[in-house]
This record gives structure tokens, sequence and C-alpha cells, in this order.
């Protein structure tokens, strides 16, 4: 049976509505500015509802060196492919870490930061982030979990493989994880 739906006309389309009440946290960016956001942006993040506009996109971020190095590592990717997408530590309002799927688009293909669309999914649920770990070995670990190697992660972060190796090294030890794979069920500790 192929059911056919009346359309509306666009114009009746509230679009302005979708935004607002999407399941996932949205935002339209300026250079890296919130210039507008969602109410389920505004609840994962755990502001006020207007505490965010005008706001950078730092102050989602566990610390600037993140903010600075994520910024830079997605810049050539959208540069290339005009879209975005990754899983990553950021931090709510009341300082509580947790782990996000981010995704984004530029609206200016030659210049990927002047004005974007992001979404951002929770993961917290399923994933929880250990509060031991340094800004470096959190970077890591976003990437570890993607299954990357160490020599796709240097070159990544722009590092050599051995300081990946290294950083590896230190999570196994921290985590007290007994291999690669239990690293890694470790960093993802999805929930049962």
């Amino acid at each position: 049976m192929n059911l056919h739906l009346p359309q509306r006309p666009i114009e009746e389309i509230d679009f302005s509505l979708i935004f607002q009440q999407a399941p996932v946290g949205m935002c339209v960016s300026h250079n890296r500015i919130i210039q507008a956001c969602n109410y389920a942006l505004i609840h994962m993040f755990g502001y006020e509802e207007n505490a965010l506009l005008g706001a950078s996109f730092l102050q989602l971020y566990p610390s600037s060196d993140e903010f600075e190095r994520t910024g830079a590592r997605i810049t050539p990717i959208l540069n290339t492919q005009g879209w975005y997408s990754d899983e990553r530590i950021m931090r709510r309002a009341n300082q509580e870490l947790f782990w996000c799927h981010v995704s984004g688009r530029s609206l200016h293909p030659n210049d990927p930061h002047a004005a974007g669309i992001w979404t951002f999914d929770d993961l917290s649920a399923k994933r929880s982030v250990s509060q031991k770990l340094s800004t470096r070995e959190r970077e890591i670990a976003a990437h570890l979990v993607e299954g990357k190697s160490s020599k796709l992660i240097a070159r990544e972060l722009q590092l050599s493989p051995r300081t990946i190796e290294m950083y590896r090294a230190q999570l196994m030890r921290k985590l007290k994880a007994c291999s690669a794979q239990d690293l890694i069920q470790k960093l993802l500790r999805f929930s049962q």
C-alpha cells in the first residue's frame, strides 16, 4: 500500500518552530559565535534560555586548548567537504564533561567558520567521561574510539606516532586496560 500524504505549501511550514523543537541540539554560528540555538542545545549544556546567544563555542569546550585545536583540525575538512562530524568531549554549564556527537556544515565554502549550522547529540547515557584524563589524553581518546590508528591520529594531530603510542600507553595505565580492545571498551564505557 502506497500512502501519499498531502503536501502543505512551503510557506505554511513553521521552520522556526521546527528548529526550536528539534530533538537534537542545534545552533547557527558566525565565526564560532552562537547566533541562534534551540531548546535541546540549551537544555543539554545546562544554560539559561538566552545565555548562549552571542557566546563563543569556547564556552562549550573543556579547555581553550581543545577549542583551538578542534577549530584548526576541522578547518581543512570543512574546506574540502563542506561538512564535519565527530564525537568529542564537551563541557556543561556546571563544568560536567560529557561525550557529544557533533555535526556541522559550513554555509560559506571559502570561509568554513564564517557561518555554519551545527547539531549536538548528548552521548552521556551510553558513554561516560573519565575525569582524570588530561586535555591531550581526551583528544587522543576521542580519536581512538573512532577506531583510528596511532599513525593516522599522529598525522591528524601533527604529532609523531611515537608520541601517540606514549599517550595510548598512559591511557592504558590510567584506565587499567590490559589490551587495546580493553582500552577502547573502557573509553566507551557503554552502559549495560
